[in-house]
């Protein structure tokens, strides 16, 4: 018999606030994190704004010994505060640096889409080609490897279970909390630390200005650049951050007395094979239907009892695909279609941080019953005006929300899909 998985701590860094009081309010709020960056502008991107994360200095000198520090990049670092900003919300104490205890029963898996590009583009390669090898440092590597969040959570925390990263471009995040989930299930873990990270790097979202997929057309006014669903949407926003929730079997959750937020009871993680108008950059709509239904089977519920969805929805030609697959998989008319809203509106597309921070707003929503709105999109696109009473604009308590979606797709033409459920006292 599967265990089953709870979430019993979060934490987040992000455009709109690094701790889960500022990120809630701003949500509640509507308060955009998108702002206009200058180097963007002297970079000659076409786009020049973005959702730049920033970990307080304080909580970074209060964290971290300087040693420590030194090995960390913008990801390392968010990755870092979230993850132990979590584990102290779940209830645990962060051990001393010099302790030789183990916790065999935790493990780490938090991945990255791009990982650690600001470090590459701006030290080894330029002091590599300069001849400058032995000036790198004893930490390059670490600060350079997909791993290295995990890895550096897991010595942080001293962690004995499995501790890895996974990277699968958009739905990085997503998929980790899911195959975490699937660990804890198993009986393989008892608690499992699990979302992802993306650092601030020009060089990670240069190529996504060279595809001409980030919205140039919004440059003098940053906070109505991210518009998910909207007619004049022109592409999404790169962002940055990391979201990431504790994990843990419900005994285990019982047994210490814990506070617990939600519960994951569907997950759904799969590949549309680049096939029936699949490619590297879209999704193959039957692989986004079935990787929803998985995890509604999951779940062993139907589509008619989510609540809510906190979708991918990037601000891109494909919100309105991506709503039609919803209704597809949910299978319900679009007078009957869940409340429908998207983070990214507020903080732009932080790539594979993206499904994390999501995770950690759709819990707190869930724990206090209320749907942020979604900024921007007063000008709903015309392929989804069945749905437009279903676009939550503007932020609505919700005394009856019990099921929540979320759900990921990234290039490569890969799905994931989480089901929560809000917590209730049996």
């Amino acid at each position: 018999m599967k265990k089953r998985v709870v979430v019993t701590g979060m934490g987040v860094v992000s455009p709109i606030g690094s701790s889960l009081e500022g990120f809630e309010k701003s949500l509640r709020e509507g308060r955009s994190g998108i702002r206009f960056q200058p180097e963007l502008e002297k970079l000659q991107f076409g786009c020049h704004v973005a959702g730049v994360a920033e970990a307080e200095a304080e909580k970074i000198a209060g964290y971290f010994s300087e040693e420590q520090r030194i090995g960390m990049n913008s990801n390392i670092l968010f990755a870092s505060v979230a993850a132990l900003d979590a584990w102290k919300d779940a209830g645990f104490e962060v051990p001393s640096p010099n302790s030789e205890t183990v916790d065999w029963d935790c493990g780490a898996l938090i991945g990255t889409g791009i990982g650690g590009m600001d470090t590459i583009g701006g030290r080894l390669v330029p002091m590599t080609d300069a001849g400058k090898v032995r000036r790198l440092g004893s930490t390059i590597v670490e600060q350079v490897m997909m791993s290295g969040i995990s890895a550096k959570v897991g010595g942080l925390l001293g962690l004995g279970g499995q501790v890895t990263s996974n990277s699968c471009a958009c739905s990085t995040g997503t998929e980790a909390i899911a195959e975490a989930a699937r660990r804890i299930e198993q009986g393989l873990s008892v608690r499992m630390l699990a979302g992802g990270s993306e650092g601030v790097s020009v060089y990670a979202w240069a190529g996504f200005d060279a595809m001409r997929v980030l919205n140039k057309n919004h440059n003098q006014f940053p906070e109505k650049a991210s518009r998910p669903m909207s007619a004049s949407a022109g592409g999404f926003i790169p962002g940055s951050g990391a979201g990431i929730l504790m994990l843990e079997n419900l005994e285990s959750a019982e047994a210490r007395g814990a506070r617990i937020y939600a519960e994951i009871i569907g997950k759904g993680v799969n590949c549309g094979g680049q096939r029936m108008g699949g490619s590297m950059t879209a999704p193959n709509p039957t692989g986004v239907e079935r990787c929803i239904r998985e995890a509604l089977r999951d779940a062993e519920i139907s589509g008619s009892e989510v609540d809510a969805i906190n979708g991918h929805l990037t601000a891109t030609f494909a919100d309105p695909y991506e709503i039609k697959n919803w209704q597809n998989a949910l299978q319900v008319p679009a007078e009957k279609f869940p409340l429908i809203h998207a983070t990214k509106s507020l903080i732009g597309h932080a790539l594979g941080a993206a499904g994390g921070l999501e995770a950690v707003a759709c819990v707190i929503e869930l724990f206090k019953q209320f749907i942020h709105g979604s900024v921007n999109c007063e000008d709903v696109h015309e392929n989804i005006r069945e749905f437009e009473r279903s676009i939550v604009h503007e932020t609505r308590y919700f005394p009856r929300l019990r099921i929540m979606a979320k759900a990921s797709f990234g290039f490569g033409d890969v799905n994931s899909c989480l089901i929560f459920k809000k917590w209730e006292q049996e």
